[in-house]
Formats: structure tokens, sequence, C-alpha cells
């Protein structure tokens, strides 16, 4: 489909590709990560031609038709409704609408033979296009993007930049393109739409490539991970979570690899510092000097997932009560939010606020921050709590003349330079970067210094709206662990299901304009929401008697002896699975013996044994894939 061959890209002296190959396949789904600068949302700015590569070569079909969403598309803008630019995709169809009515129009007075053929021709045409259906698949798609049935009439200058961008992709998505190119396509997305978008691009058939930092996001749709690392381009055939288990198997063997070569050139250098003096040796010496010049290096691992290792601490310990809310209305016009709401954080609450756009989570954080007064009812902060508050427009608020270390030295004075050094270098500044100005950072590394901000802060309540928008799957990693090891009480709003999932400890939702808790983890959440009953629909039937005639019953034992040997099959692969997992986990601890690989001959043996072993073990995952899809589908 599309064939990237010996690919260079040079910025300045800078090589952001060097001779990268990557070959993407009709109906493959592709997650393409990559920490932030590697050229990710340059390889696809390659890809549709909008950059010209230094050298190497891009092939694809002629006819291939790309959906390309960009963050670049916030600038579009239009005055006509959302629901005429969503279909400005079917640029044909809309053609022959206009032409149909036009040629309708003259036949009022005109009757004549021409015009009735022109009109049979354009309608046929139409309905081959499926043209007499195409709002009613604008409005489908628009509806899962989180759009109402009176948004849809409403012109796109009256949304903001991320309901745009929602617009957008509706119009990408039904062009129904052979491959789709996605740049962070849930940025903008809240957690009902991001769910709609995970199943509608599951059933896509064509080819998708996705730029993401939502690792649950790239583990429910790709197929396939490729890294965008050091001017490379390294695939790995399965979702985030198999690359992140594969990554690292494969890190721990050029580790073994890296130490057992490092142990060779240290033997070799001490042969030839003992020889090199006598004149008996001085040849053979020079031999192993040219041999170990031309040895092929094996390179050590880089970490690329840096821990926190400073302790956020504040100077006084909040109450019980950190907040409490009582009585709380709000609403806007013909918009209500909350009425009469009641809710308390207590101290050490790690609280989610979850739901769709529209919902009012924002505007509860702001409540509870004191930055909206504007409501009936209290919102009391307790004993001893000192707060932050941290939401996107504090990016704005950053100097943009201050170097990095200055803008947390004049927040933080109480901090030495070396303490907020310590902070930065969690944050991925390390070295010279404390020192670069705020105005040549990019979004997410200003998303960095904000929250670095925020956490420097002598506050024991946290306060964070969206803290995950820019920020790379490393830097979530980094404010996961900064979270975890935060002492006090915070409440978070967030579309990254990873980041709730390991920071959480109570889940509010704002239903029925009332806060509603539960009292678990995000995952524990999830299924309890997905065990509650949901009303039926008024436009739902009723469902009829399932049993019509004795034949659906015949097919249903077959059905049933099918189901029984694709569980028996499964049951016996699982097994199988069992075995191979624990020969693989074998062969690794091997491996990482000093007497291992400290001994070519038993590190090529230990290296034999895990690379017969390992293939196994993922054609039997792979298939135990595709027998429990099967199974799922024959359920249904």
């Amino acid at each position: 489909m599309i064939a990237i061959n010996n690919l260079t890209f040079e910025i300045g002296a800078r090589a952001l590709y060097d001779e990268a190959n990557w070959h993407i396949k009709p109906g493959e789904k592709i997650g393409l990560i990559g920490a932030n600068g590697t050229g990710k949302t340059t390889l696809l700015k390659i890809i549709v031609g909008d950059y010209s590569p230094t050298s190497g070569t891009i092939s694809m079909a002629k006819d291939l038709k790309m959906g390309y969403l960009n963050q670049d598309l916030l600038s579009y803008q239009s005055d006509k409704s959302i629901l005429h630019v969503a279909m400005e995709a079917f640029e044909r169809q809309n053609q022959l609408h206009t032409e149909i009515e036009e040629l309708l129009k003259k036949l009022e007075t005109d009757y004549s033979d021409d015009l009735l053929n022109k009109l049979s021709d354009r309608q046929h045409e139409f309905e081959a296009l499926d043209g007499y259906s195409i709002e009613y698949r604008a409005h489908e798609i628009m509806a899962g993007l989180g759009f109402s049935e009176a948004d849809t009439h409403r012109t796109l200058s009256e949304f903001s930049g991320g309901w745009r961008m929602r617009v957008m992709l509706a119009r990408i998505l039904l062009q129904n393109p052979d491959i789709l190119l996605l740049d962070e396509p849930t940025n903008h997305l809240d957690l009902p739409s991001i769910k709609w978008l995970e199943t509608y691009l599951q059933a896509f058939e064509g080819a998708i490539v996705i730029v993401s930092h939502d690792r649950y996001f790239l583990d429910r749709v790709v197929k396939k991970i490729v890294e965008s690392r050091k001017g490379k381009l390294i695939p790995y055939a399965g979702n985030y979570s198999f690359y992140v288990e594969e990554k690292g198997l494969r890190e721990e063997i050029q580790s073994g690899q890296y130490k057992n070569q490092q142990a060779k050139i240290r033997q070799e250098e001490r042969l030839i510092e003992r020889f090199r003096a006598k004149a008996s040796k001085a040849k053979m010496a020079q031999s192993r000097i040219k041999a170990l010049e031309k040895m092929e290096r094996v390179d050590d691992v880089d970490d690329d997932n840096p821990t926190v290792n400073f302790s956020f601490k504040f100077s006084k310990q909040s109450g019980r009560h950190v907040v409490r809310i009582e009585n709380v209305s709000k609403s806007y016009p013909g918009v209500p939010i909350l009425k009469n709401a009641t809710a308390t954080i207590e101290k050490g609450d790690k609280i989610a606020l979850i739901g769709a756009n529209g919902r009012g989570k924002s505007t509860l954080l702001r409540i509870i921050a004191g930055a909206d007064k504007d409501f009936e009812g209290t919102s009391e902060t307790g004993h001893n709590v000192t707060q932050t508050f941290f939401a996107q427009h504090q990016l704005e608020a950053l100097h943009l003349d201050n170097e990095i270390i200055r803008e947390l030295q004049a927040f933080a004075p109480k901090h030495s330079e070396t303490e907020l050094r310590s902070i930065l270098g969690c944050f991925l500044f390390t070295g010279d970067d404390a020192f670069k100005k705020i105005k040549v950072l990019s979004g997410g590394e200003k998303s960095r210094v904000a929250l670095a901000k925020a956490l420097t802060a002598d506050a024991n309540f946290l306060v964070l709206d969206e803290p995950t928008n820019h920020l790379d799957i490393a830097s979530v990693n980094i404010l996961i662990q900064a979270l975890d090891q935060f002492e006090g009480t915070f409440i978070v709003v967030s579309h990254d299901r990873y980041l709730l999932d390991n920071v959480a400890n109570k889940i509010w939702f704002i239903e029925d304009q009332a806060i509603k808790e539960y009292p678990g983890s995000y995952a524990e959440y999830e299924e309890w929401q997905s065990k509650r009953v949901v009303p039926l629909k008024k436009e739902e039937p009723v469902k009829k008697a399932e049993v019509k005639e004795s034949k659906p019953k015949v097919v249903s034992e077959d059905k049933n002896k099918e189901l029984k040997k694709l569980h028996q099959a499964l049951e016996k692969l699982e097994k199988d699975i069992a075995e191979l997992e624990s020969g693989v986990q074998s062969a690794e601890a091997e491996l990482a013996k000093e007497e291992v690989y400290n001994n070519p001959e038993k590190l090529s043996e230990a290296n034999r044994v895990y690379q017969q072993i390992n293939p196994r073990l993922l054609k039997a995952q792979q298939e135990w894939e595709r027998l429990v899809e099967e199974i799922m589908a024959q359920e249904k």
C-alpha cells in the first residue's frame, strides 16, 4: 500500500530520520509511537506530501485515498453548519445533488428528452454512490462524536477548537478512505466519544496509522506498533501492551549481549597491553587491535522510562475535610449543570472526575478551586488546606522570556536550585535544557513546565484539569509516578484511562445534575458501570419471542457443538501457553545470569533456546486471540 525506503529527513544539521524503512500493508492497524521530538507528526506530513524527504522514496498507488487528521485543521473556518462541513466529505454526491436540483427546476418549464435523460443518469449515479443515505451516515457519526441533533444545525464558527476538531474528524471518517492517518485523535474527545471511536476504528476495513499517547486506545485499536527511535522505524507485531513486554525482552537480551561484549573487549585490551611492548608479540597485538576496531559494537540499553525520585512535600497537613460542597446549583443559559449537589473531599482522597463533555466537570473543578463563585449553595475549603489549580490556561500564564529554571525559582523560592533541577530532571529537562527559554518550547514541553510548577507548590490539595494534554507516553508515566508519590489530596479530570486507573481511589461522575461517587479504581468503576441496569429506550420495541420455528433450533444445536469444540481448543491452548511462558521465563533467567553472559558458549546456547521458545509463544498467543474472537462472534 505504502512503501517507505531508505528515508532520510534532515532539519538543519539534525537527521530526524536516517535511512528509515517501513511498509504499510492494506488493512493494517498501526500505532506510531515515540518520544516527543522523534518525528511522528513529521513522518505523517511526509507521507501525505506536505514535506519532502532529504533522500529516499515513498511509493504508493496513484489512486490511494488518504484521510489525514492533524492539529492544523483547527485553523479551518466556515460559517456553514457543522453538518454541512462534515458532508463536504461527499464531494461527488454533493455535486450530483446540486445538478439534480437544477435539472428538476428546469423540468418545470422544459420537458425535453435530453433533460429527462440527464436527470435519469444523475439520479442513477447518485443512487449508485449511496447518495440517499449520506445525511443519515453523517448524523450517525456526529452523534457518536458527541453532537446532538440541535448541534448539527449550528455553524462551525460557534464551536470551540476541540469541538471543531471533532467536526474535522467526522468529515474524514465520512470520506471512507483507503488509509486513515490520525495524529492524536483523542486529544479533543471525552471518554464516551473515545469509546465510540475505538469501536468505529475496530470495524474500519482500511489501513490505519495512529499517533497517540493514549495507551488504552492503542491497545483496543491497533494490531501493530512502529516505534520512531534514533532515526529508525522499529516494528512490533502486537498492540501497545505487547510492545512494552516485547521491548523489555529485546532490551534484556541486548543488555546481556552488551555486557558480554564489554567483558570480551576488556579481556582483549588487557592482552594487547601485556604483549604490545614485546617485539615477538607485537604483530599479534596489532592484529588484535585491528580486530577490536572492526568489531561491530552492541549499544547499551537506553533508559526510556525515567523515574521520579523527588519527594514532593508540603509544610502543613490539611484537616480531615478538604472541601465540602453543599446544595450547589449551577447552570448556564438553557443548560442546567448541578442542582442541589452535595459531596465531600476528604484528606487522602485521589479522585477522578469523569464523564462526557458538557456535563460540568470543568465547572465543578472551578467551583472546588474557588475560581467560579457564581453559583447557589456553598463550597467550603477545610482547615489548613493549601491548593494548586492546574488547567490548560496555566500554559498561557508562563513567562515566555524566562528560562525554565528561572520560572520555577520565581514560583517556588523556598526550593534550592539543586532541588528544582532535580524536579526538572523528573520532567525530562536535563542538563542545559533547564536554561531554555519558555518561548522556544513545544506545547508538550510547556505542559511539563506548568506541571512541574504545580507540583513544586507548597500545596496539600491539587486540582488538575486535563493534565495529560500534549504529553507523550513517557511524560504521562512521570505524572503517574508523581501523583502516586504525592501524599496529599487531589482531584483530576482526564480522558487518559491509563492515568485514571493508576492514580484514583475514588470516581466521581455527574448524573441527573448530582455528584455521584464510586468508591474504587477506574477499572472497577468500568466493570460496575457495564453491569448497571440501563432503562429500555422508548423507540426500542420489546423483544419478540425468540422461538420462531424448528429450523433455527437445529442451527443452534450445531452452533453449540462448534462452540464446545472451540472452548476445548482454547483450554488446551491455554495450557500450552502456560508451559511456553514458563520456558521463556526460564530462558530469560538463564540469559540474565552473569556466568552465562560472560561465557560466549553458554550465552550462545541460552540465546538458541530462547529463540526457539519465544516465537512459539508469540504464535500461540496470536492463535489464542483468534480463537477468543471466533468464540465471541459465535456467542453473539
